[in-house]
């Protein structure tokens, strides 16, 4: 079992830059595959991101060459780096590991508006 929680969300004007944190309750540099989801009002909950062991990443077309998703070396932590950030990346952000099953954090509001 582990426990994952995000932070890092917020009020940010388009054009902004936000870096949400997904911080788990013990190592999870095993993890086949890490990533996020995002959830807007009134929307599917859609893919964002994902991180495999090996290092390879993919991204939704959506926000490829805007968002980064990266590890720090302890294992513990996943990141999503957001740039040029738009009204249509407000949502709920979601982080989530599989370790042989899969486990998510509760989410974290980003919210993108002038």
């Amino acid at each position: 079992q582990v426990q994952l929680v995000e932070s890092g969300g917020g009020l940010v004007q388009p054009g902004g830059s936000l870096r949400l944190s997904c911080a788990a309750s013990r190592s999870i540099v095993s993890a086949s595959t890490m990533g996020w989801y995002r959830q807007a009002p009134g929307k599917q909950r859609e893919w964002v991101a994902v991180l495999r062991r090996g290092g390879t990443t993919n991204y939704a077309d959506s926000v490829k060459g805007r968002f980064t998703i990266s590890r720090d070396n302890a294992g513990n932590t996943v990141y999503l780096r957001m740039n040029s950030l738009k009204p249509e990346d407000t949502a709920v952000y979601y982080c989530y590991v599989d370790l042989g099953s899969r486990y998510w954090g509760p989410g974290t509001q980003v919210t993108v508006s002038s």
